[in-house]
């Protein structure tokens, strides 16, 4: 009970200093602009330019990374309304933080039908602001969650031997959540999870892509077989999966395996962003990347070995030009070799295999066989 108490107090003091951390910034930040306005200059904000022109790859940090180019935004004729809109923004932030609560996308952008001119027309406008306002807050290691704006969708599901310590928002009361005791069940993952915290003896996560293969493995009782813990991504993990990924891996210490699609989709869009992040989302890749995954399969390489080509089909015109740009585009690929051969491979089959193309073998062959296999071969995983 002492070694829980002390841990909650830690995570306790931890949020306070993030929080105190995001007050203090957007109070310069407003700070500076009423200064601005006093000496009868035009205030500006000094923003991170968010382009795939400004990312870079560092294979130590694992990562897409903004680099260091900014632009600015000063107040201007024909940028007062962004420039009202951020600073409005920024204020609900700060009222949200104080008061320790929350909006989410959508609510963000009904929030500001009550300011008159600067309101937004659409949501897109106010996820650009938001966006902005992120890109600041990442400078200082902050976070959209730690500014209190959360995303609509909340993450995947999850099952195996983890138990999530949780607190009741109501009460403060210490909750605890036995992922290996939900029956044909799961846990969902909520929409944050920065006061989460874990206790498990499992050897490994696995993040499975889609819904029904995780169903497959958990009606199953896989994890119990490899004393492991499931994760589905379903499709493009969002971002409290990936955020719960990364916290559980690093917390208890232990590797995360992908098993995805063996198409160009599942490598550069679903594995890269799980594992170093997007392009466009680089202000945030940091928080929300999982460095230490691999990519366990299904690859190219599986298609021959486990007789998959009459399970297969063919790759589309987007598939082939996917698979073009990661070769010739993406920095994550660019670094490593292993990468490139297994989508040169993949074009030269061209064809691609979904993860159910294992059941030609039987409904549980990837249980009894493919991911056995696999598993007594981890050095063969793909980085």
């Amino acid at each position: 009970m002492t070694d829980t108490r002390t841990e909650t107090d830690r995570k306790t003091r931890l949020q306070q200093e993030l929080d105190r951390k995001t007050i203090e910034l957007i109070d310069d930040t407003a700070g500076s602009i009423r200064d601005s306005i006093e000496r009868g200059e035009l205030p500006d904000i000094e923003l991170p330019v968010r382009s795939l022109a400004n990312v870079n790859y560092d294979a130590a940090k694992g990562y897409l990374e903004l680099g260091d180019t900014t632009k600015t935004r000063t107040l201007t004729v024909n940028t007062v309304r962004s420039f009202a809109q951020t600073l409005r923004l920024m204020a609900a932030s700060r009222q949200m933080v104080e008061s320790d609560d929350f909006a989410t996308k959508r609510e963000a952008y009904y929030i500001s039908k009550n300011w008159g001119d600067c309101r937004f027309d659409e949501q897109a406008e106010s996820d650009a602001i938001m966006d902005d306002i992120e890109a600041l807050a990442s400078m200082h290691g902050l976070s959209r969650e730690q500014l209190r704006f959360y995303p609509e969708s909340h993450g995947g599901s999850v099952a195996g031997p983890l138990t999530v310590m949780d607190t009741d928002p109501e009460t403060g009361e210490a909750l605890e959540i036995d992922c290996a005791r939900l029956g044909s069940g799961a846990y969902s993952v909520p929409r944050s999870v920065e006061r989460l915290r874990f206790r498990t003896d499992a050897d490994f996560i696995l993040a499975i892509e889609t819904g029904g293969m995780f169903q497959r493995l958990n009606n199953h009782r896989f994890w119990k077989k490899a004393n492991c813990i499931l994760v589905e991504m379903g499709g493009v993990p969002t971002r409290a999966t990936r955020r719960f990924i990364r916290r559980l891996s690093d917390e208890v210490d232990i590797p995360v395996y992908c098993f995805v699609d063996c198409d160009p989709y599942g490598f550069a869009n679903i594995y890269r962003t799980l594992k170093a992040g997007s392009g466009n989302a680089a202000h945030i890749n940091r928080f929300f990347c999982v460095p230490r995954a691999q990519f366990l399969g299904v690859t190219p390489q599986d298609i021959i070995d486990y007789a998959l080509a009459d399970a297969t089909h063919p790759l589309s015109k987007t598939d082939i030009k996917r698979a073009t740009d990661a070769i010739n585009n993406d920095p994550f690929f660019a670094a490593h070799p292993q990468w490139l051969a297994a989508i040169k491979q993949l074009l030269e089959m061209g064809v691609r295999a979904e993860q159910q193309a294992l059941a030609k073998w039987g409904l549980n062959y990837v249980i009894d066989e493919y991911l056995p296999r696999k598993l007594d071969d981890r050095d063969g995983f793909l980085p």
